[in-house]
């Protein structure tokens, strides 16, 4: 039996993925509701939807990584190409939701914004640093297992 801490960030991780795909499935609805009552959404309805739902897609991507990582943290056998290929593309997709959010900085610019475009900037960086660093543990335990 796996201890608590990893049965609970399984189902986290569970729930963060369905509840992402949801919660980016209903934004157009969601969005007009909130600018109802806050014009700057109302306003800019569709550029939000369309902002939101790029990230909330690529924010999606990045769980569903983590998913099939965690799955080989399940199975202990972490070191394997197909992480160094998740962390890639994680890094990527971080990149790209800074990017994206930085677009929100043409219709509304505060400091929420400029935070999570650094916190998704550092995402990235750190998901690729590490991406290089499983994938020089991957070649170190495929060439001890050549060897044995």
């Amino acid at each position: 039996m796996k201890d608590r801490l990893t049965v609970y960030t399984k189902y986290l991780l569970d729930f963060m993925f369905y509840a992402g795909i949801l919660v980016t499935a209903t934004l157009p609805f969601s969005i007009r509701f909130y600018g109802r009552s806050h014009p700057y959404f109302e306003e800019y309805w569709i550029q939000l939807t369309i902002l939101f739902a790029v990230s909330g897609v690529l924010a999606i991507s990045i769980i569903y990584e983590l998913r099939k990582m965690f799955r080989s943290v399940l199975e202990e056998n972490c070191f394997v190409r197909a992480n160094v290929i998740s962390l890639r593309r994680m890094g990527t997709c971080s990149f790209l939701i800074a990017l994206v959010t930085a677009g929100r900085l043409l219709f509304y610019p505060t400091p929420a914004v400029f935070i999570v475009i650094l916190v998704f900037l550092i995402a990235g960086l750190f998901s690729k640093v590490l991406a290089r660093v499983f994938d020089t543990a991957v070649s170190y335990k495929e060439e001890n297992d050549l060897t044995i």
